[in-house]
C-alpha cells in the first residue's frame, strides 16, 4: 500500500482504537469481592483419626466457622478481589478450626493444631490455598505460628477463570500438600498427600462508575444520641445453639432441618436474634430479642426456640427462650422464659456507645436440660454466646458473617454436595451482556474495529488499482 493510504488507514485505526480503549480498559477493571464462602474439610481421614480411639480428640470452630454435613467446614465472609478480564481472583475466608487429640496428664495435647483465615489466589492456570497456622510439632511438641502458609495446590483442570459476572463459583477443586504445607500440618502428611477438595463461592460487586459531580448540598452533623433512663437503641444475640446438635438435625439419623421466622438470620454456624429492646446500666442488662428458629426431623424432633431475652448481673449472663418442643419421652415440653444457658458476661462494658461480648462459654441449664429431651446432661458445654447492645443511635451492632448468595446451611448433607463435580467457570450475569464478561466486549470491540480497518483498506487500494486494470496494465505490486 503507497504512503499516503497506508497513512490515512493508520489515522483512522489510531482514532477507532483511541476511542475504543477506554471502554476496554474500563472493563479489565479488578473487581470487589465480598460476601461468600468456602467448604473444605481439610482432610477427612485426619479428622476420623483426631476424634477416634487414637487420638480421642476433638476440634472446635471460632470467628464463625460452621460445619456442612458431616465432614466440611464452612467458612465465611469472603473479601478480595477479581479481574474478569484475566481471570485473576484472590479472596480471604473468615474462621477457624482447632483440633487436638493426644491428652497428656498435665492436661494439654501432643496434637494441637488451628487452621485459620483461608485465602485463595488464582493467576493464570495456578491456584494456592493459603492458611494462617498454629500446630505443634509431632515429637518434639515445639509450637510454631505462621502467618499465609501456601498449604495446598488447587488442580484447575484447565478452567477458563474469565469471566464478568455477579460471582465466582468453583466446585471440588482438587488440593494437593505443599512443601510448606507439610511441614506446618506438625509432620503428620507429607508434601503431595492429597487433602479433601475445595470448593467455594465468592459474591463479586458490579465495576464501578464514574459519577457526575455536583455540588455538595450543606448538612449539618447529627449528633450522637443517647437512649434515655437506660434503654437499649438496638441489640441481637448470637448463638448457634450447639454444633453437635446441628449436626445431629441435618446428619443420618434425624435428616431433619431447621427454619428460620420473625426475622431471625442465619448466620451458618449461628443463628442471630435482632432488634433488642431493654435496659443496660454498668455493665447489667435485661432485654428481649426478635426471633424463632425450629428443628425438625425424624425420630420425634421436633423444637422450636422464641422469644429470646438475656439478662447479666455481677458478670454472669442467662439466655431464655420460651420453648416449644418434647422432653425425650413423646410426652409435649412447653414452657415460658426458660433459661437456657449461662454465659461469662464480665466483658459487657460499654465502649463507644456499644456494649458487647463475644463468644462467651455457655453451659446448659438444669431448666434447659428438658428443652432438649433430655439429650444433654445439666452443665454440658453449649455453644459461645455473642451480645451486643447500641447505646446511642450511631452505634453499630457487629456485621453477620456474610455467607454470599443463597446461604444453604440448613441443607441436609445431601444437598449439600449435589453439586457437579467440576464447576468452576465464574458465573454469568444476563443482565450485564451474558458469559462473554469484561474479557470478550472488548475484544469483540477490537475485531469490530480491526474489520471496519480492513474494509477502508480495501476500498482504498481498489480505488487505486481500478486505472491500471482498466489498462490491462500488471504490476505485481498492485496484487
Amino acid at each position: 500500500m503507497p504512503a499516503r493510504p497506508r497513512a490515512l488507514v493508520t489515522v483512522l485505526l489510531t482514532a477507532i482504537l483511541g476511542a475504543l480503549l477506554p471502554a476496554a480498559l474500563a472493563h479489565a477493571e479488578s473487581r470487589t469481592v465480598q460476601g461468600g464462602r468456602l467448604d473444605w474439610g481439610i482432610k477427612s481421614s485426619f479428622q476420623s483419626y483426631v476424634t477416634g480411639p487414637i487420638a480421642n480428640g476433638s476440634y472446635s470452630l471460632t470467628g464463625g466457622a460452621a460445619t456442612v454435613g458431616s465432614s466440611r467446614f464452612r467458612f465465611p465472609s469472603a473479601t478480595g478481589s477479581y479481574d474478569g478480564s484475566t481471570g485473576a481472583f484472590r479472596s480471604s475466608f473468615a474462621g477457624g478450626v482447632h483440633f487436638v487429640g493426644h491428652k497428656k496428664t498435665d492436661g494439654s495435647y501432643e496434637l494441637d493444631l488451628t487452621l485459620s483465615r483461608p485465602t485463595v489466589r488464582i493467576s493464570g492456570s495456578t491456584g494456592t490455598l493459603y492458611l494462617d497456622v498454629t500446630s505443634r510439632a509431632k515429637g518434639t511438641g515445639t509450637v510454631t505460628t505462621s502467618s499465609q502458609v501456601p498449604f495446598a495446590s488447587l488442580s484447575l483442570g484447565g478452567i477458563d477463570m474469565r469471566g464478568g459476572g455477579n460471582a465466582v463459583v468453583l466446585d471440588n477443586l482438587p488440593a494437593t500438600l505443599t512443601a510448606q504445607g507439610a511441614k506446618s500440618f506438625a509432620g503428620y502428611y507429607t508434601a503431595g498427600t492429597a487433602l479433601d477438595p475445595v470448593s467455594f463461592l465468592a459474591d463479586v460487586k458490579p465495576a464501578a462508575t464514574a459519577k457526575k459531580t455536583s455540588t455538595p448540598t450543606p448538612t449539618k452533623s447529627a449528633a450522637k444520641k443517647g437512649t434515655s433512663a437506660g434503654a437499649i437503641a438496638d441489640g441481637a444475640v448470637d448463638w448457634g445453639v450447639r454444633r453437635t446438635f446441628r449436626e445431629y438435625v441435618t446428619g443420618d439419623i434425624a435428616k431433619g432441618k431447621w427454619t428460620l421466622s420473625s426475622g431471625a438470620q442465619d448466620g451458618g454456624a449461628l443463628f442471630r436474634f435482632p432488634g433488642g429492646e431493654g435496659t443496660y446500666r454498668n455493665g447489667e442488662l435485661t432485654a428481649s430479642f426478635k426471633g424463632a428458629v425450629r428443628f425438625t426431623g425424624a425420630e420425634g424432633l421436633d423444637l422450636r426456640l422464641s422469644g429470646v431475652r438475656a439478662t447479666v448481673e455481677d458478670g454472669k449472663g442467662t439466655l431464655y427462650a420460651d420453648v416449644t418442643g418434647t422432653d425425650g419421652t413423646g410426652a409435649d415440653f412447653t414452657g415460658k422464659k426458660v433459661p437456657l444457658v449461662t454465659f461469662t458476661a464480665k466483658g459487657l462494658k460499654a465502649t463507644k456507645g456499644l456494649a458487647k461480648v463475644t463468644e462467651a462459654p455457655a453451659q446448659l441449664t438444669a431448666q434447659g436440660v428438658k428443652a432438649f429431651g433430655g439429650m444433654y446432661p445439666a452443665g454440658t458445654a453449649m455453644d459461645p454466646v455473642s451480645l451486643a447492645v447500641a447505646l446511642t443511635d450511631d452505634a453499630k451492632l457487629p456485621a453477620l458473617p456474610d455467607l454470599g448468595t443463597t446461604p444453604t446451611a440448613s441443607e441436609s448433607p445431601e444437598e449439600q454436595t449435589a453439586h457437579p463435580s467440576v464447576s468452576a467457570e465464574p458465573v454469568a450475569d444476563e443482565s450485564t451482556g451474558g458469559s462473554g464478561g469484561s474479557a470478550a466486549l472488548p475484544i469483540g470491540l477490537a475485531a469490530g474495529a480491526l474489520a471496519l480497518v480492513a474494509a477502508v483498506s480495501v476500498l482504498l487500494v481498489r480505488r487505486r488499482r481500478t486505472p491500471a486494470e482498466a489498462s490491462g496494465s500488471g504490476d505485481p505490486e498492485d496484487h
